[in-house]
Order: structure tokens, then sequence, then C-alpha cells
């Protein structure tokens, strides 16, 4: 095999690695996210009565966006940070000892995986 073969099949090999690794990174994130979704968020913005948040987006979008959290396309990550720390009518805010940071950037990622 010539050395410029060689070099290729490593690059390649490499990559690939590169490319699993970060799938699982990814991964982990969502799952991550997902675990601080259903223990934070899912009280209160899951579908279903009894969910004061899903509850109150009915009636503010009445039909024009889903109320159901998870079934948002529309959040920016951005948007979801913001609603996180500084709360929002009445959502209150949590601190970065309840979601770290860490936790929020997973957040932001599952809620917006789509």
């Amino acid at each position: 095999m010539s050395r410029r073969s060689t070099f290729a099949v490593c690059a390649l090999t490499l990559l690939g690695f590169a490319v699993g690794a970060a799938f699982a990174q990814d991964s982990s994130d969502l799952e991550r996210g997902k675990a601080v979704y259903e223990y934070w968020c899912a009280p209160c913005h899951a579908a279903g009565p009894g969910h004061p948040g899903t509850q109150s987006l009915q009636i503010k979008y009445n039909g024009t966006l889903p109320a159901v959290l998870i079934e948002r396309t529309d959040l920016t990550p951005e948007t979801i940070k913001t609603f996180v720390r500084q709360g929002i009518l009445m959502m209150a805010p949590f601190r970065k000892t309840e979601i770290t940071d860490a936790e929020l950037d997973a957040l932001a990622a599952y809620l917006t995986r789509k």
C-alpha cells in the first residue's frame, strides 16, 4: 500500500471515530435533556389535563401553535434558556442550583432536536 493510500485510510478511520464520538455526545446530551425535561418541565408542560403550563399555552395560542412543549418546532435554544432562567407569567425562574448551565444546554438541545 502506498504512503498516500495509508494516509487516506488513517484519515478516514479518524473521521469515522470523530463522527461516532460526536453522535454519542449528541445522543448523551439528548438523553440528559430528556431527563431534565421529564423531571422539571413535564409536570407543567406534558400533554393531557392537569398540566398548568400546557393549559396556559392552549389559551394563549388558541390552536395556532402546539400547547404541549415537546411538540413545538418554533422554539430556539436562546428562547428556552431565557424562559427557564427568567420565568414567564406563572412560570417561576429556575436557578443554576436547580438546572445547571450544562443541563439547560441539554434541555434546549432536546426541545429543539426536530
